[in-house]
């Protein structure tokens, strides 16, 4: 089964060129069952991507351009009145697919983006007095651009910590450049890629995450990883339990897509930037400067004995 999940990789690999570890990371968020953000620059391949792996996934994805102007309604759906049926007809907005790429996310008043907090948690929208299931599965793949862009809405730490994963793709270096100005179109590639698993198998797939091991001394580790966080001169708040449990099931697909059916310490460490960097605030410096998350993970690293 995780052997269908290598050959998405692969294809993916092909459109995205030289981030094979972004690829795979965002591969084991989405193994783990969780929603993932993707924050950089314009025009790195961010969208690109998204689109990329809903398609090579099998899943039906609707595309949703966040803006200044964008309405909750526009994102879950509205009732309309129906003369003909002489009562109100629900029409489900964009959220109602498996994948549902926001686009720059951050362009979208805090209005509009607590519309999919009960969706990215429950898997369900409540409009109107009237719950709503979303289909199986659900993710959100979410795009933003750096918060000193012009117009954009920081994400609050409610919706930041219900993203199991935050990514960055960065510039591409020479070659893979090169190879992006000589290759193929992105578009036209997207258009050509078949699906190479169906939303079925990938279901299947997160079941069989449930049988990989994770020994009580494993626990212990995450556990001491997140008391660190809480506890130290690092961070302005701690890890949340719901990053701890993050954590262990990004660890869990990791294992599984290095073909082991149990859980190391360093599974987590391989995991660990991505799904707790943007949960956590680092403290200020005495010279006023704000170090870099990655930086101060890898200190936590150093500091939590395995």
């Amino acid at each position: 089964m995780f052997s269908k999940v290598h050959k998405v990789a692969k294809q993916v690999n092909n459109v995205i060129i030289g981030k094979e570890l972004q690829i795979r990371q965002a591969l084991v968020c989405l193994l783990a069952g969780g929603h993932l953000l993707i924050e950089d620059l314009p025009g790195v391949g961010k969208t690109t991507l998204a689109h990329a792996l809903a398609t090579s996934l099998g899943l039906k994805f609707n595309r949703l351009q966040f803006t200044s102007d964008l309405l909750p309604a526009d994102v879950v759906g509205i009732s309309i009145f129906d003369r003909e049926k002489s009562q109100f007809v629900f029409h489900p907005g964009p959220v109602f697919a498996q994948v549902l790429l926001a686009d720059e996310i951050n362009r979208a008043t805090p209005k509009t983006q607590s519309s999919l907090l009960e969706a990215m948690e429950e898997k369900q929208v409540s409009v109107e007095g009237q719950t709503r299931n979303l289909p199986k599965p659900f993710f959100v793949i979410a795009t933003q651009n750096p918060a000193h862009q012009v117009g954009t809405f920081a994400l609050p730490e409610s919706q930041l910590d219900r993203f199991l994963m935050c990514l960055s793709l960065g510039y591409p270096d020479a070659a893979a450049e090169r190879a992006l100005l000589l290759g193929e179109d992105r578009r036209s590639l997207l258009a050509q890629l078949p699906a190479v698993m169906q939303a079925e198998e990938l279901m299947e797939a997160q079941q069989e995450l449930k049988k990989i091991h994770t020994s009580p001394a494993l626990i212990d580790y995450v556990q001491s990883l997140a008391h660190a966080t809480r506890q130290g001169d690092l961070f302005a708040e701690g890890m949340s339990p719901r990053a701890s449990i993050a954590l262990l099931q990004a660890a869990r697909a990791w294992a599984a897509m290095e073909g082991r059916d149990h859980v190391l310490p360093e599974d987590v460490q391989a995991v660990l930037i991505p799904v707790i960097a943007h949960r956590l605030r680092p403290l200020k410096s005495m010279t006023g400067k704000v170090s870099a998350s990655s930086e101060l993970l890898a200190q936590l690293m150093k500091r939590v004995s395995v």
